[in-house]
């Protein structure tokens, strides 16, 4: 089932059992808009359906908002939709169109680490016809920003480098206030190191913050009001302040002096992040 935010705008929440992130949906008077394609045919079939019982304007777009399988391997079930890509996602989805996806080509696959375990399992699962799968070609590819009418219903789509992916597109609605973050404010992962990149984290929180979004969905989550999403902005800065050495003890005592309590578990979580983020580096400048 959809999760109304206001009368325009929509989201099929998350399934981490699954690797689904949450999918929106964006309703003006002509067409509809959707925030990502979901992680298989299965998901994009089932959100559809969700879809169509609104009786809501014709989906004409489709915008994937960063370049990870679970976000646009459903996107063949999206037809007569233009697809909207930044040029760097553009760059991932070519990548994965000389795929294949019968069972050696993805024993092979997972075994140079190109998917992971995960991404097989769903692909087997919920992708039907495998062997002659292939991925389509966006329709509208942008640059830096795009804009997006859907009849007395405008979005705004920006690139931005993310602590996430370097290729993230976030989705504002000025007129709802509401504003889709896909995963461009998580963390990733680098030779088996989670960490935030640190270098990305101001510019990426004022590109965001920039637009006063009442409500914001990130793609594990589920909608956030202002007031979480400034917790959340502040314990990243605060964590990512006392942050500039491969040293988790240096980096929990500084936390201490600057703040003069303990960390919480999320700060935790976010220093050791910040940490790894400078070993990621260290390491990189040693090979």
């Amino acid at each position: 089932m959809l999760t109304q935010i206001n009368q325009s705008n929509y989201y099929l929440a998350n399934d981490d059992a699954k690797e689904r992130p949450a999918l929106g949906l964006v309703c003006g008077d002509k067409y509809s808009l959707v925030i990502d394609a979901g992680n298989s045919a299965q998901h994009a079939r089932d959100f559809l359906r969700e879809v169509k019982a609104l009786n809501v304007p014709p989906v004409k777009y489709v915008v994937i908002t960063h370049g990870h399988w679970d976000h646009f391997l459903g996107v063949n079930e999206f037809e007569d939709t233009s697809i909207i890509v930044n040029s760097l996602t553009n760059e991932t989805i070519k990548q994965w169109q000389r795929y294949s996806f019968d069972d050696d080509s993805l024993q092979r696959y997972r075994d140079s680490s190109l998917i992971t375990e995960q991404c097989v399992e769903v692909i087997k699962d919920e992708i039907p016809e495998r062997e002659s799968f292939k991925l389509v070609s966006p329709d509208i590819i942008f640059q830096n920003q795009l804009t997006i009418d859907l009849g007395n219903k405008v979005c705004l789509l920006e690139t931005i480098k993310g602590t996430h992916t370097d290729d993230s597109t976030i989705v504002y609605v000025p007129d709802n206030k509401v504003i889709y973050l896909g995963d461009c404010a998580y963390g990733t992962t680098t030779n088996s190191l989670f960490h935030y990149k640190q270098s990305h984290l101001l510019p990426m929180i004022e590109s965001i913050t920039k637009y006063e979004a009442t409500y914001s969905l990130l793609g594990h989550e589920s909608i956030c009001d202002r007031d979480e999403m400034n917790v959340y902005w502040n314990e990243l800065t605060a964590t990512s302040r006392v942050v500039d050495s491969t040293s988790m003890e240096e980096a929990l005592d500084s936390f201490k002096k600057e703040y003069r309590r303990e960390p919480n578990s999320n700060e935790k979580f976010f220093i050791k992040a910040f940490v790894n983020d400078r070993k990621v580096h260290s390491n990189r400048d040693k090979s």
